[in-house]
């Protein structure tokens, strides 16, 4: 036995060794050759350190009032070109025992709408057209004992507010889709003192 125990000596450890040291490296497979490079690899992207962007606020902010003005243009063009209504305009009427008839709208200030009580009127239409004007008090026309500003609802909600007025002989009803300009008249004939 030696001195360096059970086993035989040995020879210090040395660096192992290039087993194709020497040799032709083209012929040896999946190693590549590296040049140098004449120019550095390049330096790292640094990162792109801005302040936070405002952009998808802004867009949402501009999407936003596009919608709200386009939706108010289209709207209003919508009513104007008279889109937004359904139903024709329910004429005004007149009558007295006979059925109701429709009236169409006269712009004149000479036009029932402007009426009060004590003024009369005269239709200068037809029965089933008419056209009443305010006129001055005379033979053939109908003296206003009531007016009743408010929604109406047709023929029988004047008959029914004017059977309250004492003497009154005919009744005209002005009715549209807006309640604010609708009006009963509470008529009966002139009869000169």
């Amino acid at each position: 036995m030696s001195q360096d125990g059970p086993y035989p000596a040995q020879q210090p450890y040395s660096e192992a060794s290039d087993p194709w040291g020497g040799q032709d490296p083209s012929w040896i497979p999946h190693q590549q050759q590296y040049a140098a490079s004449p120019h550095p690899p390049p330096a790292p992207l640094r990162e792109n350190r801005q302040r936070p962007r405002r952009g998808f606020a802004m867009g949402a902010t501009v999407a936003v009032l596009s919608v709200l003005i386009g939706g108010g243009l289209a709207t209003a063009a919508w009513f104007t070109l008279g889109g937004g209504s359904e139903e024709p305009e329910k004429p005004a009427t007149i009558a007295a025992t006979a059925p109701a008839v429709s009236v169409p709208r006269a712009p004149s200030s000479e036009d029932a709408r402007f009426a009060a009580k004590g003024q009369c009127v005269r239709n200068e239409g037809t029965n089933t057209e008419p056209e009443l004007r305010i006129v001055e008090c005379t033979a053939n026309t109908y003296e206003i004992l009531k007016r009743i500003d408010g929604r109406t609802t047709g023929e029988k909600d004047a008959v029914g507010k004017c059977a309250k007025v004492a003497n009154y002989t005919k009744w005209y009803y002005y009715d549209t889709e807006y309640d604010d300009v609708d009006f009963v008249l509470c008529l009966r004939e002139y009869e000169p003192l």
